[in-house]
Order: C-alpha cells, then structure tokens, then sequence
C-alpha cells in the first residue's frame, strides 16, 4: 500500500493569508517561529526558526458534528508549496510520537483505531488502518497536544 499525506487546502490556506476567517470565524494571528515545533499544515515542514507563520483554529472536516475536532494549527506566513511528496513529510518525524486515528467516510472516529505510535512506526500503523474497511482515512495528530497534522490516505 502507498500512503498519501495530504496538505491542507490551497485554496483555504490562500485565503488564511489573505485575512479570511478561520473555523472560528477570526483572521489568523502573526508570530514568528520558534523553530521545529511549528510545522506548517500547507507544505507538512517545520516553519523555519525567525520566519513569519500564521496560528489559527482550523476544522479539517467539511460539516460541524461531535467528532469534527477544531484545533489550532500553524501555516507559513509567506507563500509555501502545498506537500506532494512521497514517503513520510517532515511534519511526521520532528516529533518521538504521534496519535493516529481512523475516520469512516462519514467523518466519524472509528472506535479502538487511536493509538500513541512511535515516528517511525507512522506509515506501518497507517496503512494497518487503511486496511480496514471501516476506515477511509487516517488522522495524525500530536501526541502530546492533540493537534491535527496531516491527513493520511492510501495514494489512489
């Protein structure tokens, strides 16, 4: 199986850049990164230390409903390419661990699929819940703050 790490949006990230509302209807804030732990969702690397980057409340499901988790998340002040890479993106090795959980087409958690994984166990475990029928895609999200990463799917 290959496994595909999806960046958010272009479009949405576009219009996060250009002052448009996040999932709770605010205009992103302005920092500057501190370094590796502030990896951009658009190209799915950490936004260098010193660089412009934009924090925000993102929703990364297309309907509000009780699993549809809303979470801060950081992008790239300046223009990034979106990640279309393959293998595993930067975003999904900075870290000793990650949560992994599998979500059914109809957006909803598939009980028994979170596990806390070792980095370099992401790509096994995902693609042991890919295999699932159940389970459309995978989530990865920090393991330690719950915040969403990247959206993993099996490449088509």
């Amino acid at each position: 199986m290959t496994l595909q790490f999806l960046p958010l949006d272009s479009d949405f990230v576009a219009a996060i850049r250009a002052g448009g509302p996040d999932a709770y209807g605010n205009p992103a804030e302005h920092a500057v990164s501190d370094g590796p732990g502030n990896p951009c969702r658009h190209c799915l690397r950490p936004i260098p230390s010193g660089v412009g980057m934009l924090i925000l409340a993102a929703r990364p499901f297309p309907d509000l409903q009780p699993y549809a988790e809303t979470g801060p998340i950081f992008l790239c002040a300046e223009d990034c390419a979106p990640w279309q890479g393959d293998g595993v993106p930067e975003i999904a090795t900075t870290a000793p661990d990650y949560l992994l959980k599998g979500y059914s087409a109809a957006h909803r958690i598939v009980y028994g699929s979170g596990k806390v994984v070792p980095a370099g166990e992401v790509s096994a475990y995902a693609a042991e819940l890919l295999r699932d029928p159940r389970i459309a895609y995978v989530d990865l999200r920090s393991a330690r703050n719950n915040c969403f990463q990247t959206r993993i799917t099996e490449r088509p």
